[in-house]
């Protein structure tokens, strides 16, 4: 009768443990090995999104520098991901420290207090890292598809906001000049050009002498190395 009884409760443990267990197909696409960023990406480290229960939510495991570059993470205790909701990362009380929403496929971001933009990259698509800021600075021409050379410019290691201060040098072509371009940044593998007022123009690069405006056209922008 104890064998009996012991095989029953076993078994509805089992299945217990098993249902707490289960994952939607959204939070099943969440497990593996992912990247932690900050916005400028100089801080890096891994996370790993696992299947098995924790105190609140699911298992995950970070890199032991997770917890220097992110202090907040020394409190993570587990993560959740349910249909239509943030992926959260959970307190050992349940308490959701930050919360991600997915921009684009395979990246998620959280505007968290205290760190800016937080992001999520799964690591089958982090691409290269960064270029070094110092293989940009320099003497530049603006070009069309044509190769019609249409301004010349420098990017400089002066601060300027965001970024790093921008000049446009005389002769420039008057709508590239209307335009007021005034700083640069490289925003993970992308250069962008900020004008005074109005939207960033993003390029990606080719070659080490050569960045193409994204998106693509039939007639395209290209940054050429001088």
């Amino acid at each position: 009768m104890n064998r009996v009884a012991l095989a029953l409760l076993l078994f509805i443990c089992g299945g217990v443990n098993a249902a707490a267990q289960s994952l939607n197909d959204q939070a099943k696409a969440i497990l593996g090995t992912w990247e932690f960023s900050n916005a400028d990406r100089d801080k890096t480290c891994s996370v790993t999104f696992k299947e098995s229960r924790a105190i609140s939510g699911y298992r995950l495991e970070f890199d032991p520098k997770c917890a220097d570059d992110f202090p907040l993470l020394r409190d993570v205790a587990g993560w959740s991901y349910t249909d239509n909701e943030f992926l959260k990362l959970l307190d050992a009380k349940g308490k959701s420290l930050a919360e991600f929403s997915e921009v684009e496929t395979g990246m998620f971001e959280a505007p968290t207090p205290g760190y800016g933009v937080l992001f999520l990259q799964n690591s089958a698509d982090v691409g290269s890292q960064p270029v070094p800021i110092e293989q940009v600075v320099g003497e530049w021409v603006l070009m069309r598809g044509n190769g019609k050379p249409l301004c010349s410019i420098t990017l400089s290691t002066a601060p300027a906001e965001e970024g790093f201060a921008l000049t446009v040098k005389p002769g420039c072509d008057p709508v590239i000049a209307r335009l007021n371009f005034t700083r640069w940044q490289i925003d993970r593998d992308e250069l962008m050009l900020s004008p005074a007022r109005g939207n960033a123009w993003r390029f990606e690069q080719n070659d080490a002498n050569s960045w193409e405006r994204v998106p693509e056209s039939a007639n395209p922008y290209t940054l050429v190395r001088r």
